[in-house]
């Protein structure tokens, strides 16, 4: 996060402009890159790591686009627009040419100093494969990491875009948060994890953004017995798109639903972790985001 503020500034000296939806993709990829690998992939300031920040692009931009076969089973085979085969080649690109790339570069570090003090999610998760092989493979490994590079960059980068977006809109707002920051943590001093607990009006402004914006427009769900529900019959086994978007702007539950308003949860005790189903940006049950608690950090 320095570094996205540091960028920030250095094109504000500069009189250039900034492409905060960029920017903030890259800072998604570095944070995540340093919990799973503990280094950057990105650059900001050069062009260094552009294939890897591509590639993760091109998984979710095709990944986003409509596809028939959602709507016709029976083209799933076909795949008349090339989607699913778009996809696989930039999955088959991340997965064993840069992702094994990083996982041999720190076992070829584990074999030179085999007593490394690292402590990331890919040390963790190789400690664990050695103790206990039948339990997670090297296979499981690189998909893991595959699955929270895509799963954790545009949907995070999103919502920082659109809470930005939202806050400039109205100065009061950002009145209300800088001074909330100058009381609780003074000024030009960095924010650490342990402060966010201390920060009522910012958890505000991150609980309306998912309101309005949640980073998944709809939740993907099959159905795994015959139900009926508000009068409708859903055979088994249908695929049911939960509206996460609508939901957040329901009149019948929201006043005002279309306005940015923060203040609506200072006295509201509802939260984004699946047990008001009002909010549910992040899914709820066992089928709940598992990048949760790291999302909200």
């Amino acid at each position: 996060m320095q570094d996205l503020i540091g960028y920030c500034r250095k094109c504000s000296q500069t009189g250039e402009s900034v492409n905060i939806g960029q920017a903030a993709f890259e800072t998604m990829i570095n944070l995540l890159s340093n919990a799973i690998f503990s280094k950057d992939v990105v650059d900001p300031y050069a062009n260094s790591g552009k294939e890897f920040k591509d590639v993760v692009w091109n998984v979710l931009e095709e990944s986003g686009k409509p596809n028939f076969a959602d709507y016709f089973p029976l083209l799933k085979r076909i795949d008349p627009q090339g989607i699913r085969r778009r996809i696989g080649k930039h999955f088959d690109k991340l997965l064993h040419q840069i992702i094994k790339g990083l996982v041999d570069e720190r076992l070829e570090q584990r074999r030179k100093s085999p007593n490394g003090s690292r402590t990331d999610f890919l040390q963790v998760m190789l400690n664990t494969s050695e103790e206990d092989p039948q339990a997670i493979d090297r296979n499981h490994i690189q998909h893991l990491c595959l699955d929270l590079f895509v799963a954790g960059t545009d949907t995070t980068s999103s919502t920082l875009e659109w809470a930005m977006v939202e806050v400039m809109r109205k100065p009061y707002i950002m009145n209300k948060a800088k001074s909330e920051l100058a009381d609780v943590i003074g000024k030009c001093t960095i924010i650490e994890e342990a402060d966010i607990g201390r920060l009522p009006y910012l958890q505000c402004i991150v609980k309306e953004t998912l309101r309005m914006h949640p980073p998944v427009p709809f939740l993907i769900r099959k159905v795994d017995q015959d139900v009926e529900a508000c009068g409708y019959f859903v055979p088994k086994d249908s695929q049911v798109l939960v509206h996460v978007w609508s939901i957040g702007r329901d009149p019948a539950t929201w006043e005002d639903p279309l306005t940015f308003k923060p203040e609506r949860f200072w006295d509201l005790k509802m939260d984004v972790r699946g047990h008001d189903f009002e909010l549910i940006p992040f899914g709820a049950g066992r089928r709940i985001c598992p990048g949760l608690n790291l999302a909200i950090a």
